[in-house]
Protein backbone atom coordinates (compact mmCIF):
# COMPACT_ATOMS: atom_id res chain seq x y z
CA UNK A 1 0.00 0.00 0.00
CA UNK A 2 1.81 3.08 -1.28
CA UNK A 3 1.00 6.63 -0.24
CA UNK A 4 -0.08 8.55 -3.32
CA UNK A 5 0.58 11.41 -3.49
CA UNK A 6 3.67 11.12 -1.33
CA UNK A 7 3.45 12.08 2.32
CA UNK A 8 4.88 15.36 3.50
CA UNK A 9 6.44 15.96 6.89
CA UNK A 10 6.17 18.61 9.57
CA UNK A 11 6.85 19.07 13.27
CA UNK A 12 4.01 18.54 15.73
CA UNK A 13 3.07 21.55 17.80
CA UNK A 14 0.00 20.15 19.54
CA UNK A 15 -2.96 17.81 19.16
CA UNK A 16 -6.30 19.07 20.43
CA UNK A 17 -10.09 18.54 20.22
CA UNK A 18 -9.25 14.87 19.45
CA UNK A 19 -9.51 15.40 15.69
CA UNK A 20 -7.14 18.32 15.11
CA UNK A 21 -3.40 18.95 15.26
CA UNK A 22 -1.24 21.97 14.58
CA UNK A 23 2.06 21.38 12.80
CA UNK A 24 4.90 23.46 11.39
CA UNK A 25 6.31 22.61 7.97
CA UNK A 26 10.05 22.77 7.19
CA UNK A 27 9.55 26.18 5.55
CA UNK A 28 7.86 27.58 8.66
CA UNK A 29 4.24 27.35 7.53
CA UNK A 30 1.68 26.56 10.24
CA UNK A 31 -1.01 24.05 9.30
CA UNK A 32 -4.02 22.58 11.07
CA UNK A 33 -4.46 18.96 9.99
CA UNK A 34 -7.06 16.27 10.63
CA UNK A 35 -6.20 13.62 13.23
CA UNK A 36 -8.05 10.35 12.39
CA UNK A 37 -7.48 8.81 15.81
CA UNK A 38 -9.95 9.12 18.69
CA UNK A 39 -7.76 7.36 21.25
CA UNK A 40 -5.53 8.80 23.92
CA UNK A 41 -2.51 8.48 21.57
CA UNK A 42 -0.20 8.11 24.56
CA UNK A 43 3.39 8.33 23.37
CA UNK A 44 2.31 9.02 19.78
CA UNK A 45 1.63 12.75 19.83
CA UNK A 46 4.39 14.48 21.76
CA UNK A 47 5.24 18.05 20.71
CA UNK A 48 8.37 17.95 18.57
CA UNK A 49 7.60 14.57 16.98
CA UNK A 50 7.78 14.39 13.21
CA UNK A 51 4.35 14.15 11.59
CA UNK A 52 3.87 12.61 8.15
CA UNK A 53 0.63 13.73 6.53
CA UNK A 54 -1.33 13.01 3.36
CA UNK A 55 -3.18 15.61 1.28
CA UNK A 56 -6.62 15.14 -0.22
CA UNK A 57 -7.56 16.46 -3.64
CA UNK A 58 -11.10 17.11 -2.36
CA UNK A 59 -11.43 20.89 -2.40
CA UNK A 60 -14.52 20.74 -0.15
CA UNK A 61 -12.57 19.47 2.84
CA UNK A 62 -12.07 22.05 5.56
CA UNK A 63 -8.83 20.33 6.58
CA UNK A 64 -7.31 18.75 3.45
CA UNK A 65 -4.32 17.24 5.27
CA UNK A 66 -4.54 13.99 7.28
CA UNK A 67 -2.06 12.84 9.90
CA UNK A 68 -0.85 9.38 8.85
CA UNK A 69 2.35 8.62 10.79
CA UNK A 70 4.36 9.85 13.74
CA UNK A 71 8.10 9.46 14.02
CA UNK A 72 9.80 9.71 17.39
CA UNK A 73 13.21 11.29 17.98
CA UNK A 74 14.52 7.70 18.34
CA UNK A 75 13.29 6.89 14.82
CA UNK A 76 10.31 4.71 15.77
CA UNK A 77 7.46 4.93 13.24
CA UNK A 78 3.86 4.90 14.49
CA UNK A 79 0.72 4.49 12.37
CA UNK A 80 -1.57 7.20 13.73
CA UNK A 81 -4.39 6.81 11.21
CA UNK A 82 -6.44 4.01 12.77
CA UNK A 83 -8.38 3.50 9.52
CA UNK A 84 -5.24 1.95 8.06
CA UNK A 85 -5.45 -1.06 10.41
CA UNK A 86 -8.47 -2.53 8.61
CA UNK A 87 -6.88 -1.90 5.22
CA UNK A 88 -3.69 -3.66 6.29
CA UNK A 89 -5.65 -6.58 7.74
CA UNK A 90 -7.68 -7.00 4.56
CA UNK A 91 -4.51 -6.92 2.45
CA UNK A 92 -2.94 -9.56 4.69
CA UNK A 93 -5.95 -11.84 4.21
CA UNK A 94 -5.96 -11.29 0.45
CA UNK A 95 -2.27 -12.22 0.37
CA UNK A 96 -2.84 -15.22 2.71
CA UNK A 97 -0.33 -13.76 5.22
CA UNK A 98 -2.26 -14.66 8.40
CA UNK A 99 -1.41 -18.33 8.86
CA UNK A 100 -4.26 -19.13 11.23
CA UNK A 101 -6.89 -17.73 8.86
CA UNK A 102 -5.85 -18.85 5.41
CA UNK A 103 -8.09 -20.42 2.78
CA UNK A 104 -11.09 -18.09 2.76
CA UNK A 105 -12.16 -17.04 -0.73
CA UNK A 106 -14.42 -14.10 0.22
CA UNK A 107 -13.77 -11.06 2.39
CA UNK A 108 -16.57 -8.66 3.32
CA UNK A 109 -16.19 -5.38 5.21
CA UNK A 110 -18.47 -3.80 7.83
CA UNK A 111 -21.10 -6.54 7.93
CA UNK A 112 -23.94 -6.14 10.44
CA UNK A 113 -24.05 -8.93 13.02
CA UNK A 114 -24.68 -9.81 16.64
CA UNK A 115 -27.29 -8.92 19.21
CA UNK A 116 -25.71 -5.60 20.23
CA UNK A 117 -26.12 -3.82 16.88
CA UNK A 118 -22.52 -4.25 15.77
CA UNK A 119 -20.62 -4.32 12.49
CA UNK A 120 -17.77 -6.78 12.09
CA UNK A 121 -14.64 -5.32 10.52
CA UNK A 122 -14.03 -8.31 8.23
CA UNK A 123 -16.13 -11.39 7.56
CA UNK A 124 -14.22 -14.26 5.98
CA UNK A 125 -16.31 -16.84 4.15
CA UNK A 126 -16.27 -19.55 1.48
CA UNK A 127 -13.61 -21.75 3.03
CA UNK A 128 -13.66 -25.32 1.67
CA UNK A 129 -13.64 -26.90 5.13
CA UNK A 130 -14.09 -24.29 7.87
CA UNK A 131 -16.91 -22.13 9.20
CA UNK A 132 -17.14 -18.43 8.44
CA UNK A 133 -14.84 -16.30 10.56
CA UNK A 134 -15.78 -12.96 12.12
CA UNK A 135 -12.66 -10.79 12.53
CA UNK A 136 -12.55 -7.73 14.77
CA UNK A 137 -9.51 -5.54 14.05
CA UNK A 138 -7.85 -3.32 16.66
CA UNK A 139 -5.05 -0.82 16.05
CA UNK A 140 -2.24 -1.06 18.62
CA UNK A 141 0.12 1.89 19.17
CA UNK A 142 0.52 2.07 22.96
CA UNK A 143 4.12 1.09 23.71
CA UNK A 144 6.01 0.46 26.94
CA UNK A 145 9.43 -1.20 27.18
CA UNK A 146 9.02 -3.18 23.97
CA UNK A 147 5.49 -4.33 24.72
CA UNK A 148 2.30 -3.20 23.02
CA UNK A 149 -0.99 -2.70 24.83
CA UNK A 150 -4.63 -2.32 23.87
CA UNK A 151 -6.66 -0.30 24.62
CA UNK A 152 -5.03 3.03 25.48
CA UNK A 153 -8.23 4.19 27.24
CA UNK A 154 -11.29 2.45 28.66
CA UNK A 155 -13.33 1.18 25.71
CA UNK A 156 -16.94 0.21 26.31
CA UNK A 157 -17.27 -0.28 22.54
CA UNK A 158 -14.31 -2.65 22.52
CA UNK A 159 -15.85 -4.65 25.38
CA UNK A 160 -19.02 -5.02 23.33
CA UNK A 161 -17.03 -6.28 20.36
CA UNK A 162 -15.49 -9.09 22.41
CA UNK A 163 -18.90 -10.13 23.73
CA UNK A 164 -20.13 -10.30 20.13
CA UNK A 165 -17.16 -12.48 19.11
CA UNK A 166 -17.87 -14.85 22.00
CA UNK A 167 -21.49 -15.11 20.86
CA UNK A 168 -20.38 -15.98 17.32
CA UNK A 169 -18.23 -18.85 18.63
CA UNK A 170 -21.10 -20.14 20.74
CA UNK A 171 -23.28 -20.07 17.60
CA UNK A 172 -20.83 -22.33 15.76
CA UNK A 173 -18.83 -19.78 13.80
CA UNK A 174 -15.15 -18.91 14.01
CA UNK A 175 -14.23 -15.56 15.53
CA UNK A 176 -10.92 -13.76 15.81
CA UNK A 177 -9.62 -10.66 17.50
CA UNK A 178 -6.76 -9.31 15.38
CA UNK A 179 -4.42 -6.73 16.87
CA UNK A 180 -2.72 -4.77 14.06
CA UNK A 181 0.48 -3.38 15.54
CA UNK A 182 1.43 0.00 14.12
CA UNK A 183 4.46 0.89 16.25
CA UNK A 184 7.90 -0.23 15.12
CA UNK A 185 9.22 -0.61 18.70
CA UNK A 186 6.53 -3.11 19.78
CA UNK A 187 7.57 -6.78 20.00
CA UNK A 188 4.43 -8.40 21.47
CA UNK A 189 0.90 -7.47 22.50
CA UNK A 190 -1.02 -7.66 25.79
CA UNK A 191 -4.50 -6.53 26.84
CA UNK A 192 -4.02 -3.35 28.88
CA UNK A 193 -5.35 -4.59 32.21
CA UNK A 194 -3.89 -1.53 33.93
CA UNK A 195 -6.08 0.71 31.76
CA UNK A 196 -9.24 -1.31 31.12
CA UNK A 197 -9.43 -4.37 33.42
CA UNK A 198 -12.88 -5.31 32.08
CA UNK A 199 -11.53 -5.52 28.54
CA UNK A 200 -8.59 -7.62 29.73
CA UNK A 201 -10.90 -10.05 31.56
CA UNK A 202 -13.08 -10.35 28.48
CA UNK A 203 -10.00 -11.22 26.41
CA UNK A 204 -9.24 -14.08 28.79
CA UNK A 205 -12.83 -15.29 28.66
CA UNK A 206 -12.88 -15.05 24.86
CA UNK A 207 -9.64 -17.01 24.51
CA UNK A 208 -10.90 -19.73 26.83
CA UNK A 209 -14.15 -20.06 24.86
CA UNK A 210 -12.42 -20.36 21.50
CA UNK A 211 -12.04 -16.86 20.09
CA UNK A 212 -8.72 -16.76 18.25
CA UNK A 213 -6.60 -13.85 19.44
CA UNK A 214 -3.90 -12.87 16.97
CA UNK A 215 -1.50 -10.04 16.21
CA UNK A 216 -0.02 -8.77 12.97
CA UNK A 217 2.87 -6.37 12.58
CA UNK A 218 2.77 -3.42 10.16
CA UNK A 219 5.88 -2.48 8.18
CA UNK A 220 5.46 1.30 8.04
CA UNK A 221 7.44 4.09 6.41
CA UNK A 222 6.61 7.40 4.73
CA UNK A 223 6.65 5.47 1.44
CA UNK A 224 3.80 3.16 2.41
CA UNK A 225 2.42 0.40 4.63
CA UNK A 226 2.64 -3.37 4.31
CA UNK A 227 1.47 -6.29 6.44
CA UNK A 228 4.38 -7.82 8.31
CA UNK A 229 4.56 -11.05 10.25
CA UNK A 230 2.58 -12.55 13.08
CA UNK A 231 3.35 -11.42 16.63
CA UNK A 232 2.84 -12.99 20.03
CA UNK A 233 -0.22 -12.08 22.08
CA UNK A 234 0.36 -12.55 25.80
CA UNK A 235 -2.80 -13.12 27.85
Amino acid sequence: MQFEPALQHATLIRRYKRFLADVETPDGQLLTIHCPNTGAMTGCAEPGFTVWYSTSANLKRKYPHTWELSQTPQGDVIVVNTLRANQIAELAFINQQVDALQGYATIQREVKYGSENSRIDLLLSNHPHLANCYVEVKSVTLHDSGGGYFPDAVTVRGQKHIRELIAMVKAGHRAALLFVVGHSAINDVKPAAHIDPVYARLCIEARDLGVEILALNVVASPAGLMPGGSMDVII
